[in-house]
């Protein structure tokens, strides 16, 4: 027997005489009983399936708040404070779906509100001779066609680039619309734009009164608001986060990256035209200016404030911007809002990148990891 053989059956034989250790296993603990979901089984939508695993008691206190904040507040605060950041909202809300889950930076959505602006006072009513008068139902239809295909437009030529060529293109389309709209008087009325440009008395209702704006704002921006929430969730919304984070790799997988990008592009105009027109309603005007240089950073600014990756952040960054708006006027000159409103963007991209809502998140880690040092000395 050579010595290689010896060794292998002296291996062997120790195996077989030493006794294998077995694991020791503990029980795991009783698992919490899970909340029954009604739906489960059910044929029921999947949007109300949704609704039922992801509203929590937060969303149902907050729809509270905003319910009862009309009642409590002044008719002021709820149509300057409440109705305008309602609008300016949904109009962040289109860039933080473009931008937070798409990885696109547009700077043209403040335009897609305005063509649809836009087309709202120039189809429907006003106090210009140049307004056609056609019914309301059809003009809310058209304008936000209108607005989709030139969000779709922006997109299909901003896709196939990336970070700062994005944002040079869309910005060039967006001076580019607003020199159209000054320098058109046959079509935009040059820079007087379009003046009485009021909602419709739909119901005997008078839409354009504090209360019935605050709601339908607030309606239209929920509506906003979940079906984002829903579209990041939704096989469409993981394949555009996907997008978002490889493009290469999706591509090799056989996903169609520009066809995903100019389809999200479609949902933030839809998401846009419909915060322009509640806009144009609020103001009761739209001219050159309501699409100017200064608002298309705006609206960068209003969805950096709140959080560019949480769908309620444009939301919080139209509601800081229209306080700052209203109110600092009376602490300061109002040619100095600029710099108020560029100090606050300033401090909160140098200390917390993902806005208000991730410095929320950052002092809530603290002080959980606070509690669990003092909780592990004691």
């Amino acid at each position: 027997m050579s010595a290689a053989q010896w060794r292998k059956a002296m291996n062997s034989a120790a195996a077989q005489a030493t006794p294998r250790m077995e694991p020791i296993r503990r029980a795991a603990p009783p698992a919490a009983p899970a909340e029954p979901d009604p739906y489960a089984d059910s044929s029921a939508p999947r949007w109300l399936k949704f609704l039922w695993r992801h509203v929590g008691a937060r969303h149902v206190l907050t729809l509270l708040a905003l319910l009862l904040f009309p009642f409590v507040a002044s008719p002021f605060l709820t149509f300057q404070v409440g109705g305008q950041t309602l609008a300016l909202g949904l109009i962040a809300l289109s860039l933080t779906l473009l931008a937070g889950y798409g990885g696109m930076v547009s700077l043209a959505q403040m335009t897609v509100a305005g063509i649809a602006g836009y087309t709202v006072a120039i189809l429907g009513t006003s106090g210009t001779s140049l307004s056609l008068g056609w019914h309301w139902g059809v003009v809310v239809v058209f304008a936000l066609a209108i607005a989709t295909a030139g969000s779709v437009l922006v997109g299909w030529l901003s896709v196939r680039t990336e970070g700062i060529y994005t944002i040079m293109i869309t910005l060039a389309m967006g001076v580019a619309f607003y020199y159209l709209a000054l320098q058109n008087y046959s079509v935009f009325n040059g820079f007087q734009g379009f003046q009485k440009v009021y909602p419709p008395e739909v119901l005997g209702i008078d839409w354009r009164q504090p209360l019935p704006f605050y709601f339908l704002a607030l309606a239209l921006a929920m509506a906003g608001y979940f079906l984002v929430k829903y579209l990041v969730r939704a096989p469409f919304g993981v394949a555009l986060q996907g997008i978002r984070d490889n493009p290469r790799r999706m591509n090799a997988l056989g996903y169609n990256v520009t066809a995903h990008r100019v389809a999200a592009y479609a949902v933030a105009g839809d998401l846009a035209a419909v915060g322009g027109i509640l806009l144009v309603w609020y103001n009761g005007l739209i001219t050159p200016g309501s699409v100017g240089t200064s608002w298309l950073i705006n609206i960068l600014v209003i969805a950096v404030l709140g959080g560019v990756k949480h769908p309620i952040g444009a939301f919080i960054g139209a509601l800081i911007f229209v306080l700052l708006q209203t109110f600092a006027i009376d602490l300061i000159d109002r040619e100095r809002f600029n710099l108020v409103i560029g100090g606050a963007f300033l401090l909160i991209v140098l200390f917390s990148p993902d806005g208000l809502l991730g410095l929320w998140s950052q002092l809530k880690s603290r002080l959980q990891r606070a509690q669990a040092v003092s909780s592990s000395v004691r």
